[in-house]
């Protein structure tokens, strides 16, 4: 057990330099035991963040997940299907029916009315690729060729929590390590003075930190929540009295960590204990740096939403804006939530009303996002995504609302080598099962860890005598290569 004297009178020092980056160093660093080590390579128990390289020949450095908490239909928004505008107000066919009967996936009808109910939204193609895209995302369609879309995500449950874990960790139970903590596991941080993965939230989703902690992974790759507006992290700076002997104060921290650790040999921890307040140090001025995002011009700022009508499309606005702030200074994974209430795009009832301003909470500043990687030469080498637990139903549910949908959905991805303008998979001609190269959760976690130049199945963590993976049992998930650009074929 690690013990260490005074141990009250630190932690209350920590508290008031940084809850935030300071509570995350301190446990992180004096837990990390090389017990649990990766078999490809382990971190250093002495600087867990130091950057890894990577097995295989990567084509993005960091990832930008925008999660769309709640579930937005794929058929209201980029998958367009002409025979449920024919049928609206039908009963579901019978063929269509017995298709989804057959599967694991029965239990969509749940819930919903023997109704089908047509997209209410116009549409319309656009770019050489010919996406068809909904009049909801008017600005994303602006970036139709950079999208590689992929229409046939599957999850194993119909309900929020359990399918937002499957597509945060891999697994629908809660208690497993996130995508952003592996990724960083793997690859360490190229920035020494902010954390390798960030979280920007007001609300989060629904089943709460099990969707973005680091699980049984050590707590150096938990993530550290910014916030978008303001002081990034709260409590980061002492009170003025204290600022100015806050250097006298890790020096004499410093002198008697060093005390203890030398009449106690070998005890690595204690460095690791020791190198932590120095890290929690060094973030303060570079947190507040990059949460500056006054520095950036009027008319980027504008080009986000930050001057918008809607107060709402503003505070998405800067997340997005923060985000690339991030990637641009090293930070490996960030994590982005578009939900600002407990509803997201939960639409059982009147899709419109819920729709609509979502859709323009989160339209624009996405745009912006990738038409701002792009300028700035990132978006080769950040793999941007935006996804959902799942879809919906094209069955009526309440009063034209729709039911969830995890036999088939769309998500998208672009940059990081990908292939873009491209769509791959599909659902039936109703929206409502993938047909067509059926995706699964791992599968889609396979394919981010290869485009980040690690292997899936190498990348893994020892728990109890077995072997966890994000893509669970060896041979169970594979590549989507129909996504990848050739020369993110190269190695695997």
């Amino acid at each position: 057990m690690f013990v260490t004297p005074q141990s009250g009178t630190r932690r209350r020092f920590l508290g008031s330099m940084g809850t935030g980056f300071g509570a995350l160093a301190l446990q992180a660093l004096a837990g990390l035991e090389a017990k649990g080590a990766s078999t490809r390579t382990g971190p250093d128990p002495l600087n867990p963040f130091a950057p890894r390289p990577a097995p295989l020949p990567p084509k993005a450095k960091s990832v930008i997940f925008l999660f769309l908490v709640g579930g937005p239909s794929q058929i209201d928004t980029f998958d367009y299907k002409p025979l449920l505008q024919k049928l609206h107000g039908k009963p579901v066919p019978e063929s269509f029916r017995d298709a989804v009967k057959a599967t694991r996936f029965a239990n969509v009808f749940h819930g919903c009315k023997d109704e089908l109910m047509a997209s209410p939204f116009t549409w319309s193609q656009h770019g050489q690729s010919g996406l068809w895209v909904s009049n909801l995302m008017p600005h994303i369609t602006r970036h139709a060729d950079d999208l590689c879309v992929l229409h046939s995500l599957q999850a194993d449950s119909n309900n929020h929590a359990p399918a937002s874990y499957q597509l945060h960790t891999g697994d629908i139970r809660p208690g497993k390590a996130s995508l952003g903590s592996w990724v960083t596991y793997g690859l360490g941080s190229v920035n020494h003075d902010l954390p390798g993965y960030v979280t920007l939230f007001d609300a989060g989703p629904l089943g709460g930190a099990a969707n973005y902690s680091n699980g049984f992974l050590p707590a150096a790759f938990q993530p550290t929540r910014l916030r978008d507006k303001g002081t990034p992290v709260l409590d980061l700076l002492p009170p003025p009295e204290f600022a100015d002997g806050q250097r006298d104060s890790l020096n004499l921290i410093r002198d008697l960590n060093l005390r203890h650790r030398d009449s106690r040999p070998g005890f690595a921890e204690f460095d690791a204990r020791i190198a932590s307040y120095e890290l929690a140090y060094q973030m303060q001025s570079s947190a507040l740096e990059v949460g500056d995002t006054e520095r950036e011009s009027q008319s980027l700022r504008r080009s986000y939403g930050l001057e918008h009508a809607d107060p709402r499309t503003q505070a998405f606005g800067r997340k997005c804006l923060l985000a690339r702030r991030l990637v641009e200074r090293g930070v490996r994974f960030v994590q982005v939530y578009d939900m600002p209430d407990k509803d997201g795009w939960d639409a059982h009832d009147n899709l419109v009303k819920n729709h609509e301003p979502r859709a323009r909470w989160t339209d624009q500043p996405v745009a912006a996002l990738l038409a701002d990687l792009k300028q700035r030469g990132l978006l080769d080498e950040t793999l941007v995504v935006w996804a959902s637990e799942f879809g919906r139903t094209p069955m009526m549910q309440g009063n034209l609302g729709r039911q969830h949908n995890a036999a088939g959905f769309t998500i998208w991805m672009a940059g990081g080598g990908v292939r873009p303008g491209i769509r791959i998979g599909a659902t039936d001609d109703l929206g409502l099962l993938a047909v067509e190269k059926p995706i699964q959760m791992k599968d889609l976690h396979a394919t981010i860890l290869h485009l980040l130049g690690l292997e899936h199945e190498a990348l893994n963590y020892e728990v109890n005598g077995r072997l966890e993976r994000l893509t669970g049992i060896a041979g169970g998930a594979r590549i989507v290569h129909e996504a990848l650009s050739s020369e993110s074929k190269l190695g695997g």
